[in-house]
């Protein structure tokens, strides 16, 4: 029961819309008519601005963190956590506060991996930031490869199963979520970081 408890609560916890919430209520903007229409830290940048974007990245991060902490000092095991991590993602991406919509993941993602393992979460960062930073000007390609970057890197770090198996989910997850921005990677439409839409530009 307490097990199941936790799933529920990390689910609860990882729905809150906090790109929704932030810019209502600091912005008075509805950041889904903004940008790409995302709920996430990245069209938080282009909607909000620096402050915005900071404030719904770090309440991202935290509330796929707090579950998996929880998990660890009231759960029984690994498999708890792993559960904890893929619920509040999940709750994130398909938010019922949101019509089961939601954001792409990637910022609970790497919150939930911080409480996991915080070596794991540094791997996935340094791949967001050659994802999206050094080899293209665009986050979503950085997104995707942070999120495959958990896999190998929980089962290094951790040698568990069932926290890579929770790797293996999420990065299937965030590829999912990122279908539309495949679409337009391939059309050459993508919308880049804002700070990097010069570079954008010439590579056009």
């Amino acid at each position: 029961m307490a097990n199941a408890l936790i799933g529920l609560f990390a689910f609860a916890v990882g729905s809150i819309p906090f790109g929704l919430v932030v810019g209502r209520l600091f912005f008075s903007t509805d950041i889904r008519a903004q940008g790409s229409g995302n709920i996430g830290a990245m069209n938080a940048l282009r909607s909000l601005g620096k402050r915005g974007a900071i404030a719904v990245l770090l309440l991202d991060v935290a509330k796929g963190a707090l579950p998996v902490l929880l998990a660890a000092r009231f759960g029984t095991g690994d498999a708890i956590q792993a559960v904890a991590a893929i619920a509040a993602v999940l709750g994130h991406c398909f938010s019922p506060w949101l019509g089961f919509n939601g954001g792409k993941g990637v910022a609970t993602m790497l919150g939930a991996t911080l409480a996991l393992s915080p070596l794991a979460v540094a791997v996935a960062v340094a791949g967001w930031l050659l994802g999206a930073i050094v080899l293209t000007p665009y986050s979503s390609v950085g997104s995707m490869l942070a999120g495959l970057l958990v896999i190998p890197s929980l089962a290094f770090f951790t040698r568990s199963l069932w926290e890579t198996l929770y790797g293996a989910a999420v990065a299937i997850l965030i590829i999912f979520r990122h279908r539309e921005n495949i679409e337009r990677l391939r059309s050459g439409t993508e919308n880049p970081i804002p700070f990097l839409k010069g570079r954008a530009a010439k590579k056009r």
